[in-house]
């Protein structure tokens, strides 16, 4: 149990893997400090808890913030652009990290907890990661004792992505499951995942303020199980209360995807065609080893939280 003195700036607290990561810090013990531009998303009743109305680019609540905080855990990403509302890649990972990380310099914070994703890397194809990479990169020069955890796609009853595949198995359109396939018409296939639960994510981020294995450390994420995504679909489509009998994965080509992309009514940009093409694996025995628990199994868990899924 931590102590509740102790008390944790927490950003991207009402997203889905916030929601996970917060339970588990007030579970803990910590009081928190949540950013956020909606206070009324948060939950009630909880003394430890108090809001910080604003963004990243507000330097009055950065400032509250952090002020008197032990550690910071940084959640804020996107994966869908929006310049009119300044959300952009480039202004979110890499730009808004600095902003944080420069007040919780100058208010004396020394923990930073941060999350990337499976992929980051300076070279990468896709915008999204190399802006992820330069979030990392500012976290790394920035002096603070840092954590990075860099998951392969979360999944949860709660998450945008099992609300997709929901709609893909049960939905009346489109009529198959669709994924994109290199070649022609989509037959040379997809990248494979990973797919880790968001309980094994937010237990790792909690766990680690105080784990000082953890500290300067990066760990890649993900579930014990490997697929691609007709068998991840394949294994959905199973579980799923109200799958569409007959119901197939089926290539969309990613010539076509990418073609498309970021049309009105589209619902993925071309850094989500490009990064679908990328295998999202990784080694999770350092993590395993360093937090102490395994990784939840997929399909048994998805089994378990298949009916929760709105």
């Amino acid at each position: 149990m931590a102590e509740s003195r102790l008390c944790v700036a927490l950003t991207g607290a009402t997203g889905f893997v916030g929601r996970h990561v917060l339970v588990r810090l007030l579970a803990g013990g910590y009081r928190v400090r949540a950013l956020v531009r909606d206070p009324g998303k948060l939950p009630k009743g909880d003394a430890k808890l108090h809001a910080v109305r604003g963004g990243l680019f507000d330097e009055a609540a950065l400032a509250e913030l952090v002020d008197g905080a032990d550690a910071v855990v940084h959640l804020v990403g996107i994966i869908m652009e929006r310049p009119r509302r300044g959300q952009t890649f480039d202004r979110v990972h890499a730009l808004g990290t600095r902003r944080l990380l420069d007040a919780a310099k100058a208010a004396g914070v020394r923990r930073w907890v941060h999350m990337s994703a499976l992929g980051s890397r300076p070279d990468a194809v896709s915008q999204y990661h190399r802006t992820k990479w330069q979030g990392e990169c500012a976290v790394r020069d920035s002096g603070l004792d840092n954590t990075i955890f860099r998951p392969s796609i979360i999944h949860g009853p709660d998450g945008e992505f099992m609300g997709m595949v929901k709609g893909f198995c049960c939905g009346l359109f489109p009529p198959f499951m669709p994924y994109f396939g290199a070649g022609l018409l989509g037959q040379r296939g997809a990248g494979i995942l990973q797919p880790v639960w968001v309980e094994d994510v937010a237990r790792s981020f909690a766990d680690a303020i105080s784990n000082e294995r953890a500290i300067n450390e990066t760990y890649p994420l993900g579930g014990p199980d490997v697929y691609g995504w007709p068998g991840l679909y394949t294994t959905c489509h199973k579980h799923l209360p109200g799958a569409k009998r007959g119901r197939k994965p089926r290539a969309v080509p990613v010539w076509y995807a990418t073609m498309i992309a970021g049309m009105p009514g589209v619902p993925f940009n071309r850094d989500q065609v490009i990064m679908s093409q990328e295998d999202s694996t990784c080694d999770i025995a350092k993590a395993q080893e360093h937090f102490g628990f395994e990784f939840a199994e997929f399909e048994p868990t998805f089994a378990q939280y298949a009916s929760q899924i709105s």
